[in-house]
């Protein structure tokens, strides 16, 4: 599978929150000494400075905090075919903020405050990414 966009390279820190994308599964860390979940991963805590986390399973439920509109392709002519499209920070339910981009809806239709579920947009054999869609009002 050929993807000509840039792509994340997981490190030591961010190697299994990759993994778990690959999986179609959105891994957080969590902090065992004082229960603190965080994204994006790190060698410590930054609540607490413990060293003592795990990786839990996130639901993949989160609302919009802040969005923008990219309507011009920057950079080169690979995004050219995606303009429109949203760059948002979501909130998870579990706490962190994670930037994403917002898809299955129309640019105009994002608000803050929406509430948003993660699906996975698998890219290579590799790397599958992490996108938000809107939950519809019937599932929530």
């Amino acid at each position: 599978m050929t993807y000509a966009k840039p792509l994340p390279v997981p490190d030591p820190d961010s190697a299994h929150f990759w993994a778990g994308c690959r999986s179609h599964r959105l891994l957080i860390q969590r902090c065992h000494a004082c229960g603190t979940h965080r994204f994006p991963a790190g060698p410590f805590c930054p609540a607490c400075r413990s060293r003592d986390t795990d990786w839990i399973e996130a639901s993949g439920r989160a609302t919009v905090f802040s969005w923008i509109v990219v309507r011009h392709p920057v950079p080169r002519e690979v995004y050219q075919d995606d303009v429109p499209y949203v760059v948002a920070l979501v909130t998870l339910e579990e706490g962190p903020r994670m930037a994403t981009n917002i898809v299955g809806c129309p640019p105009e239709a994002v608000t803050a405050g929406m509430p948003v579920e993660v699906v996975f947009d698998t890219v290579t054999a590799e790397i599958a990414l992490p996108r938000f869609r809107p939950i519809p009002a019937g599932a929530r």
